[in-house]
């Protein structure tokens, strides 16, 4: 393939975009208005936008671009690329390229998505990273004959359009492993099976077996929280080596493979716990977030304290810890959607917690519930790991074919991508 390598300012314009004003005046009209969020989501062509902005405020506070111009995120990341499929304007945090002569726009957008690391290598900035307009206009950039660069785009569009299929295929069927681990869930810890069932006194399901117990969690568990040492006190966190759990350690749990917490990212000392409302509380008490990520449950594999940002239930005689987890999980949906409380940060407050109610079947059927838990789980959590890495494989061959094709690596002209094949 023929081509030149050139500064992007040699093919494109630059333009700075802008965001006006909150006057009633300059929103809500029929002017598409681009941010990086859009850009992120427009896989390549940005057809519409989350906001609209009116022709007094292009005028006041932005600049628009024709269609088949190219956006690019500058800052807060940069490198998301797309073309505009109509004129638009677009903020701050995004530069437009405008073509100063007739090329495919479709090539050079995904030679910029090729580039995304080098964009990024010429980012300034201690606060948060821009690129600036000067600094884009000097990336070189590869510039083959016009005829050149409509049959590289029309095959990276069909090529490309393949491996997003597969990988959309793919995400479906993981949507719909993380469904089936959802049902087996509640299936097992309903007793679901069992055919002689009874109305339910739970608010999350509508029937149990007639013959296990349905009973408030606080008379077969002991409910505590903990609490956070006054941070002006510096000498309550010396010789800290308590673990100490906090919202820090949602990150561990959330995806609900890991059953038990036995690293802390914090640690509180002895004076700290006897100088506050903190409890050390034993090996085997279940957690449950009840604040900011509300709904995320652990069992406590050492003996550990908690932030106030958790509830805690250490299980008497007649509960199973990792049954009374395997239940806050299948719960958690009713937690979120009927007593957490906020419209930011959702919060589930302690006189709702107290008044949980857990299904009771006998302590050997509840350790052959976990443990069929756990098969399941294991048979799912292993096609999922294996889909996601697929879903790597056909990203990285998506870059690998596009990053070929536009530096002339590859000839298109007698290529196929083999994706599929």
């Amino acid at each position: 393939m023929s081509l030149d390598i050139v500064p992007l300012r040699r093919v494109f314009r630059v333009v700075n975009g802008g965001t006006p004003t909150a006057d009633e005046g300059n929103w809500g009209g029929g002017i598409a208005w681009a941010t990086p969020v859009d850009l992120n989501a427009a896989d390549g062509v940005i057809e519409r936008t989350q906001r609209t902005l009116t022709p007094l405020g292009v005028r006041t506070g932005s600049s628009i671009v024709r269609r088949d111009s190219i956006l690019i995120s500058t800052r807060a990341p940069i490198g998301y690329v797309a073309r505009t499929a109509e004129p638009m304007a677009f903020n701050q945090g995004c530069r437009a390229l405008v073509p100063w002569r007739s090329v495919d726009v479709r090539f050079f957008v995904y030679q910029l998505s090729a580039i995304t690391q080098e964009l990024q290598s010429r980012g300034l900035g201690s606060t948060f990273q821009e690129l600036s307009g000067g600094a884009l206009a000097e990336i070189p950039v590869h510039v083959p004959p016009a005829e050149e660069q409509r049959r590289i785009a029309d095959f990276l569009d069909a090529e490309t359009s393949r491996i997003d299929d597969m990988s959309a295929l793919q995400r479906t069927t993981l949507n719909l492993l993380a469904e089936r681990r959802r049902a087996v869930l509640a299936h097992l810890v309903t007793g679901a099976d069992e055919v002689n069932r009874g109305p339910s006194r739970l608010a999350w399901t509508d029937s149990l077996p007639v013959r296990w117990d349905s009973v408030g969690l606080s008379l077969v568990a002991k409910m505590g929280s903990g609490h956070t040492p006054s941070r002006s006190r510096a000498d309550w966190w010396f010789d800290c080596d308590i673990p100490w759990i906090t919202t820090g350690e949602v990150a561990q749990i959330r995806d609900d493979r890991r059953e038990t917490i036995y690293e802390t990212r914090e640690k509180i000392s002895k004076l700290g716990l006897a100088n506050s409302a903190a409890e050390l509380h034993p090996a085997g008490t279940v957690v449950l977030s009840r604040t900011a990520s509300a709904g995320f449950s652990a069992v406590m594999g050492y003996d550990m304290a908690t932030s106030q940002d958790y509830a805690t239930w250490t299980c008497g005689p007649r509960l199973d810890p990792y049954y009374l987890l395997w239940c806050l999980r299948a719960m958690r949906a009713d937690l979120l959607g009927r007593l957490a409380m906020g419209s930011t940060h959702k919060t589930i407050y302690f006189p709702d917690l107290q008044g949980l109610r857990i299904p009771l079947p006998p302590m050997p059927e509840q350790l052959a519930i976990v443990e069929a838990i756990r098969d399941s789980n294991a048979k799912i959590d292993e096609l999922h790991d294996r889909i996601n890495r697929q879903l790597g494989l056909l990203a990285e061959r998506r870059q690998a074919l596009i990053t070929a094709a536009v530096t002339g690596q590859l000839d298109v002209t007698t290529a196929r991508s083999g994706v599929g094949a």
